[in-house]
């Protein structure tokens, strides 16, 4: 039997992806050099790391980064594969040569809160850019992919216990107070990242069971502008066979659509879920 072929990434979409790579290792760099490092603020994972191992030894930070990611790119390798481990490598060494040539550049601000605020934000701009393009800047993940498969943990109570650890230690090397703006840092960064990676469209998915769905589905389509799916499925408790309208709608439509169905079956059954990321329609286009 002959051999399926899978399309080969395209040379300017490699391009395009690294250069996003190379701009997020940036503003990452941006953040801990111009506002976390002046004002002994740290982040989690490698990077937080890092930055205590930085002030506490000889060894700068560009250094530490790098050689403390490269077992965890190995295990990548294996686990996750080669595109990543390459975006993953251009994303930290950038980071590491960006930080470096920043060392002879003021600090943007030396008050507390604002760099906590300002640096998680950009951080996690950064950071997310490097995820959504296929790489990180933290091998913590994983080793929590690999430690979890042995541990009766998940990967995100793995990283919350290791992260629990190092802004302990900064508590230590830095002061409590230091160590709580690490935190807050932290918390930023990691909800910028996720709004970075899913987009700011934030959309809903509805599943909705109505004896009507005929009426449901074409007044969704008339009023809201969606189109909807319909699919089969049979009631657990009468083994009645039923017609279940699947759409996917923003958040802002969510009253509206909820309005329509009750009007024409109040006894209609809805159910509303977040989405993690919608691509195609009158959504989002894949990126290119």
């Amino acid at each position: 039997m002959e051999k399926k072929q899978h399309k080969k990434e395209s040379i300017s979409h490699l391009i395009y992806r690294l250069v996003m790579v190379i701009i997020g290792a940036g503003l990452a760099a941006v953040s801990i050099e111009l506002f976390l490092v002046p004002n002994d603020i740290i982040d989690g994972g490698i990077i937080g790391v890092s930055l205590i191992l930085d002030h506490l030894t000889l060894v700068n930070f560009a250094i530490l980064v790098i050689v403390l990611n490269l077992p965890f790119m190995y295990f990548g390798y294996t686990q996750i594969g080669k595109t990543f481990v390459v975006s993953s490598l251009v994303g930290i060494f950038s980071l590491a040569a960006i930080e470096s040539s920043l060392h002879h550049v003021p600090a943007f601000i030396n008050e507390p809160i604002l760099a906590s605020v300002f640096g998680g934000l950009i951080l996690g701009i950064g950071v997310g850019m490097v995820i959504r393009h296929g790489g990180s800047l933290d091998g913590t993940e994983i080793l929590g992919i690999l430690l979890t498969k042995k541990l009766p943990f998940s990967i995100g109570e793995f990283v919350m216990f290791l992260n629990i650890f190092i802004f302990s230690w900064a508590g230590f090397v830095f002061g409590w107070e230091q160590a709580m703006y690490s935190v807050m840092t932290y918390y930023i960064a990691f909800k910028t990242i996720d709004t970075v990676i899913q987009g700011l469209d934030e959309t809903k998915a509805v599943i909705i069971v109505s004896d009507l769905y005929e009426e449901v589905s074409d007044s969704i389509l008339d009023r809201l502008g969606r189109g909807t799916t319909k699919l089969k499925g049979k009631g657990g408790y009468t083994d009645e066979e039923k017609e279940v309208i699947y759409a996917v709608i923003t958040r802002l439509e969510v009253t509206k659509l909820k309005n329509i169905v009750y009007e024409i079956d109040p006894k209609a059954f809805i159910t509303i879920m977040n989405t993690q990321e919608t691509r195609g329609a009158k959504f989002k286009s894949p990126i290119h």
